[in-house]
């Protein structure tokens, strides 16, 4: 007889497990036994390196021991990237815990164009929103009477997004 597991938690459950499970199994398709090294890149290998180059596979060795890891940079940072090939496999190692790479291959591609190069190594430039001033002058309107000035900042923030939204 199997037992039902008991959820504590109310019916609220953290957003990473909810996806831990698929996101393990697309990891593993490419060779990446650890998500961590796809899910904090940046923190591994360090914020300049993870501006230039993605990992995209993990290849092992018939051996077990001693696989390859293969980055994607565009063509003008691959020579910067090959002259760091030996301390970003250091780092990866130091995830992994023991000398799990033994080589690091670099592939190259146009910074747009082809279906895995569409990829933007850094974040898009955020966009400010447009204000529209009636909009904020209504949620002002609705919070004046709230006390916490940050509750109300807040709430004009939020009212405001929300009538801007429903104007349009």
């Amino acid at each position: 007889m199997v037992k039902q597991r008991v959820r504590k938690s109310r019916g609220f459950a953290r957003a990473s497990t909810l996806v831990q499970s698929r996101v393990r199994s697309a990891s593993e398709g490419r060779g990446f036994a650890q998500t961590r090294l796809l899910t904090h890149w940046a923190e591994v290998v360090g914020e300049d390196i993870a501006k230039t180059a993605q990992p995209v596979q993990i290849g092992y060795n018939k051996g077990g021991m001693g696989a390859t890891l293969t980055l994607l940079t565009t063509g003008a940072m691959a020579p910067m990237l090959e002259m760091q090939k030996e301390k970003v496999r250091e780092k990866v190692n130091a995830c992994y815990g023991y000398n799990a790479i033994s080589r690091i291959r670099i592939t190259q591609t146009a910074p747009i164009g082809f279906s895995e190069g569409r990829i933007a190594f850094e974040g898009a430039p955020k966009r400010s929103p447009k204000v529209d001033p009636q909009a904020v002058a209504k949620a002002r309107a609705a919070t004046q009477n709230v006390q916490s000035e940050d509750l109300r900042r807040a709430l004009e923030a939020l009212g405001s997004n929300v009538i801007s939204k429903n104007t349009d």
